[in-house]
């Protein structure tokens, strides 16, 4: 009976170890990932420490646009709009600190504060002294920090489901606890898992291609960023968005898919009850990010915006 049970836990561990072989993801070479990824136009610049990595285009003399992505992605979430834009208007995007080929912020400083002086200070390295700020998810979240704390630099706020109420467990001003999965996040990515969990963003999960995921993929690995995505976790405590929101004086339109499984639509109107101007466009098709899923249909309620 003994040897029996040794034996039992011999072969227990022994899959232990060639689940953990299975699925151990260490990160891609940098080096790799900006061939692959960092061709032209991007560049990358030096902002407060950081290495940003950042692409320019359009019209140096247009009125600017600034993109800010959500959790997890980079700066290629915006290709579509960025080629649409870019005719008329001076856009810039970049890979926010701790994610993409920006990779991790060497302050180790995660927060939206950080995060909105690394932004003002890209501005002034750029020469753009005011610009329309777009932000997608968490990055919306960042574009409405922005501009409460630089209005003088935001002329016009663009909402694509942005990130910032309390939900089911996230409450205002507590310090969250990462959860088993994430805090294991720096040693495995496993595909079969990521997949399903990034195609809930999309309204229709086709639209996650093979091409696409693997971006998304390779984003996540590379170097040092997953540990930076579990350090912002751990420093993402929530304030009560609405005495900021109604603070905000630059006019906002709300982006929302109608099918979005990761920020409801129903958070639309808590934006609008606190925003002084702002108005939604809505899409009954579409998820969490539609300017990935309908770039050209998405883009049109932004373009008479931005042009108002």
């Amino acid at each position: 009976m003994k040897q029996a049970a040794i034996v039992a836990s011999a072969i227990l561990a022994l899959a232990v170890v060639a689940a953990v072989v299975w699925l151990y993801a260490p990160d891609k070479r940098r080096a790799a990932l900006e061939a692959k990824y960092a061709g032209p136009p991007s560049e990358f610049v030096e902002v407060t420490g950081v290495r940003l990595h950042l692409r320019d285009t359009g019209p140096r003399n247009a009125r600017a646009v600034l993109l800010l992505h959500g959790f997890g992605a980079s700066l290629h979430t915006w290709d579509a709009w960025a080629e649409l834009l870019s005719a008329d208007r001076r856009v810039v995007r970049l890979d926010l600190p701790g994610f993409g080929l920006t990779g991790p912020d060497p302050t180790g400083d995660y927060t939206d504060a950080r995060t909105v002086r690394v932004l003002a200070a890209l501005l002034d390295r750029l020469g753009i002294p005011r610009a329309s700020v777009v932000g997608s998810s968490m990055g919306g979240r960042i574009a409405w920090t922005f501009a409460a704390a630089q209005p003088e630099r935001v002329d016009k706020l663009v909402l694509t489901a942005p990130d910032g109420f309390a939900s089911m467990g996230r409450a205002y001003g507590e310090t969250p606890k990462v959860p088993l999965s994430m805090s294991l996040l720096p040693y495995v990515l496993p595909a079969p898992l990521l997949r399903p969990m990034l195609a809930r963003a999309y309204g229709d999960p086709a639209t996650l291609t093979d091409e696409v995921f693997t971006r998304y993929r390779d984003m996540l690995l590379a170097p040092g960023v997953r540990r930076a995505i579990v350090a912002r976790v751990e420093q993402s405590v929530l304030a009560d968005p609405v005495p900021i929101l109604r603070s905000i004086r630059a006019p906002t339109l709300l982006l929302w898919g109608e099918r979005d499984a990761l920020v409801p639509f129903s958070n639309a109107v808590d934006y609008t009850a606190a925003l002084p101007d702002s108005a939604i466009a809505s899409f009954h098709d579409l998820g969490h990010v539609p300017h990935e899923e309908a770039p050209a249909r998405s883009l049109e309620p932004v373009r008479t915006f931005l042009a108002r």
